[in-house]
């Protein structure tokens, strides 16, 4: 309680610059003076989140209402993993309320992901790959998906141009897979990187949920063109 309150009282003075940084790359610097300094991966440590992400999830979901006890959810792109603890805990997939449904939640990533309680894990899985999907369609036994859950992003290149049309088909990718998935009234939550195509996107999910908004959590951090998607209410393919 005391070291804590100490380092509280030294953030306070002002901005912590890390004592490691001889050798280290600009960018590398910069990156851990900004973890030092970011409220939210402190409170990520004492909440025992695996990263800061799951607070975006956390601040949507509280005010939208996307997760419910009972639902079947898919989080892609989930390593480390902090989603899905949302999602555990939001769907009741943890058994926590005895006296509600009872969810269900799979992660998945191309990279490798530690094991959460209450959830099913899958890593070194390619969302794109259809073997990836029969795995899920596997795992789901005939049940469908309430919520699509996506913080995927492609390995940024540098090249501006690239990088928007590598995530802009990442999200499409998404979509393709909700529409296949869903159950009616699902929701679909996905990144993008601000650009002028995510106006496009936001159009083409407009033919299968009846709300579609842009949302920046104050969770993410102004210097980044990172923002979400949320879609509402699945109404089917027969809006095309």
């Amino acid at each position: 309680m005391i070291a804590r309150g100490l380092h509280t009282s030294i953030k306070s003075l002002g901005k912590i610059v890390p004592s490691n940084l001889k050798g280290k790359k600009k960018s590398s610097q910069e990156w851990l003076t900004r973890q030092l300094n970011d409220p939210f991966v402190e409170r990520a440590k004492m909440l025992n989140y695996r990263c800061r992400s799951a607070f975006k999830l956390l601040e949507i979901d509280q005010k939208y209402g996307i997760i419910k006890p009972g639902s079947v959810v898919i989080d892609c792109g989930a390593a480390p993993g902090s989603w899905s603890q949302i999602a555990v805990k939001q769907s009741n997939a943890d058994g926590s309320s005895a006296n509600k449904p009872k969810g269900m939640v799979i992660g998945l990533d191309l990279l490798q992901i530690y094991p959460i309680e209450h959830a099913t894990m899958m890593g070194n899985m390619d969302f794109t790959k259809p073997e990836t999907h029969n795995k899920i369609r596997s795992l789901l036994d005939n049940r469908q998906l309430d919520v699509v859950l996506s913080d995927m992003a492609p390995n940024a290149t540098g090249v501006r141009s690239l990088d928007q049309e590598n995530i802009m088909t990442l999200c499409y990718s998404v979509l393709r897979f909700a529409i296949l998935m869903s159950s009616p009234n699902a929701s679909l939550l996905m990144k993008a990187w601000d650009n002028a195509e995510v106006s496009t996107l936001e159009k083409n999910i407009q033919k299968y949920y009846r709300m579609v908004k842009r949302i920046k959590p104050n969770a993410s951090r102004s210097d980044s063109a990172e923002i979400f998607v949320l879609a509402r209410g699945f109404a089917g393919v027969e809006q095309r």
